[in-house]
C-alpha cells in the first residue's frame, strides 16, 4: 500500500489531534466521556480507511514508545499490551471497519453515524475479548465491565463523530481530502 506525501502529513496532523484530544475527559455519571473514542472515528470519518488508519497507527506508536498520549497521559508498552490495551488496539480495527464502510456506500450522515456506531462496537469488543484473555476473567465478568457500561457513552459519541465528521468533511477542499486509489 502506497501512501502518499499529502497522507502522510494528514495522518501525522490526525495523531497529534487524537493525542491531545485523548486527554480531554468530561465527567459524565459513572462512566466520563473521554474524546480518545471521539477522535478516533472522527479522524477515519474525515480522512478514509487508509489515512485514518495510518494515524491511529501513529498514535499508537507515539505512546508505545513513551509519549504520554494515551487518556490521562499514560504510555508506554505495559499500557498498550496489559488488560486494558485492548481497546487501544481495537481503535485500528475499528478505522480499518468504519472506513470500509464509508468507503463502500454513500458519505452521508446515516452512514456515517451507522459506520461509527458499528466502529465503536468493534472497540469494545475487541478490548472486552482482551481484557478476558489478559487477565482470566470469565467473559461474561468481562462483558459487565468492559462492554456494558461503554456502550451509551460509545453510542452517543459515534452518533456525534458521524454527524460532525461529515459536516466538516462537506465544508474541506476535496483536493485535500479525498482519498487516492
Amino acid at each position: 500500500m502506497r501512501i502518499t506525501l499529502r497522507e502522510q502529513l494528514l495522518a501525522a496532523i490526525f495523531a497529534g489531534i487524537i493525542s491531545i484530544l485523548s486527554q480531554v475527559t468530561i465527567p459524565f455519571g459513572l462512566i466520563p466521556l473521554t474524546l480518545q473514542t471521539f477522535i478516533i472515528g472522527l479522524t477515519v470519518t474525515i480522512l478514509g480507511t487508509k489515512t485514518g488508519t495510518w494515524a491511529i497507527t501513529i498514535y499508537l506508536i507515539l505512546g508505545l514508545i513513551g509519549i504520554p498520549v494515551f487518556a490521562g497521559g499514560s504510555a508506554g508498552f505495559g499500557v498498550l499490551f496489559g488488560p486494558t490495551g485492548g481497546f487501544l488496539i481495537g481503535f485500528i480495527f475499528n478505522g480499518l471497519v468504519t472506513g470500509s464502510i464509508l468507503d463502500n456506500t454513500q458519505k452521508n450522515y446515516f452512514w456515517a453515524v451507522v459506520a461509527n456506531i458499528i466502529g465503536a462496537m468493534v472497540t469494545l469488543a475487541f478490548g472486552t475479548a482482551w481484557l478476558k484473555f489478559g487477565t482470566g476473567m470469565e467473559l461474561l465478568a468481562a462483558f459487565k465491565a468492559g462492554f456494558i457500561p461503554f456502550i451509551i457513552p460509545g453510542l452517543m459519541k459515534a452518533i456525534a463523530c458521524g454527524i460532525l465528521g461529515i459536516f466538516i468533511l462537506r465544508r474541506l477542499p476535496q483536493r485535500y481530502f479525498a482519498p487516492t486509489k
